[in-house]
């Protein structure tokens, strides 16, 4: 397989599984932001700060100052173009790199992204307001799911399906962490100090519903949501699609398939063992963030080990 066409393959799933958890990390969000009591606040800065995308909002909106509005967080998140992680650019990106290698999947799969991105282009201002934002939030994220079902369903498990996978994996991975660090970086903000504690629960709940994870934590775990399980769940459980150890698995389950590269799997081994020692009780008291900064760095070794690999011949 030529490189190029691995590299497209690779980047297309990456990008649709970004836009998936983007618009479920927003919908879920607003939806708890409408739950909250009055006297609490919802911080939108921490998800610009968790999705590393700080400077490119300040460069965006210059007049900003402080903590993000809500209005100006969530253009920037669905609709900015200018923006590295919103909605649009991410289908856009998704769409471009399948444009390229639109003979290696079924025909279904270009017209289902290119729908998806030309509806939300003349639709996505409705998203901006409350009122219609989960509608537009659920039928994007039903839509990358489709995408993605098809391609399981009807990809021949080749060298290019492999491909697929990875990106897959690798996204997914990424995009808990980034979850996990936006949940715990204080998007809830009591105005008295003493309520923090009584809202933590509704936090994590928060995240794990934005990773649609609630109910098989409740099914697997059978504890009420504490801070150090949700972690435990989402960072180590094995048999949890979104969970990090089950995607870096996935990964591992995958590089047989394909020639052997020394440096992806030692790269794969060093930050699956930063993710199995992590201690849960300990990130649960002192925060996460620290950590989820650890395993990103590890993705991005994994991402150029793999790249360099696969994708530069």
């Amino acid at each position: 397989m030529l490189s190029r066409v691995a590299d497209n393959l690779y980047w297309f799933t990456r990008y649709l599984r970004r836009a998936e958890n983007t618009a479920r990390l927003v919908n879920v969000n607003s939806q708890l932001q409408l739950d909250l009591p009055r006297n609490v606040r919802f911080a939108w800065q921490p998800l610009l700060d968790t999705l590393g995308v700080q400077d490119a909002f300040r460069r965006l909106h210059p007049d900003s100052e402080g903590d993000a509005g809500e209005a100006d967080v969530v253009r920037f998140l669905l609709l900015e173009p200018g923006s590295p992680c919103s909605l649009l650019s991410s289908l856009q990106a998704s769409r471009e790199s399948l444009r390229s290698i639109r003979d290696t999947l079924p025909a279904e799969s270009w017209e289902r992204v290119n729908g998806l991105y030309l509806w939300l282009a003349d639709n996505g201002e409705r998203a901006l307001g409350r009122r219609y934002r989960q509608e537009l939030l659920s039928r994007v994220v039903d839509g990358c799911l489709v995408v993605s079902g098809m391609l399981t369903a009807n990809v021949s498990r080749d060298t290019g399906f492999q491909f697929l996978r990875l990106g897959t994996a690798l996204e997914q991975a990424d995009m808990t962490t980034r979850i996990i660090d936006a949940g715990g970086s204080g998007l809830i903000r009591p105005r008295v100090t003493d309520d923090l504690a009584a809202f933590r629960a509704v936090q994590w709940i928060s995240v794990l519903r934005s990773l649609e994870a609630y109910q098989m934590y409740r099914r697997q775990v059978r504890q009420r949501v504490t801070p150090a399980l949700a972690l435990r769940f989402l960072l180590q459980d094995a048999e949890f699609p979104r969970s990090v150890t089950y995607c870096l698995d996935r990964v591992e389950s995958t590089l047989p398939r394909l020639p052997g590269r020394k440096a992806v799997s030692r790269a794969l081994a060093q930050v699956q063992s930063i993710v199995r020692g992590a201690d849960t009780v300990a990130l649960a008291e002192h925060g996460p963030k620290v950590m989820m900064d650890r395993i990103q760095i590890g993705l991005v070794a994994l991402h150029e080990a793999l790249a360099e690999a696969y994708f530069r011949n």
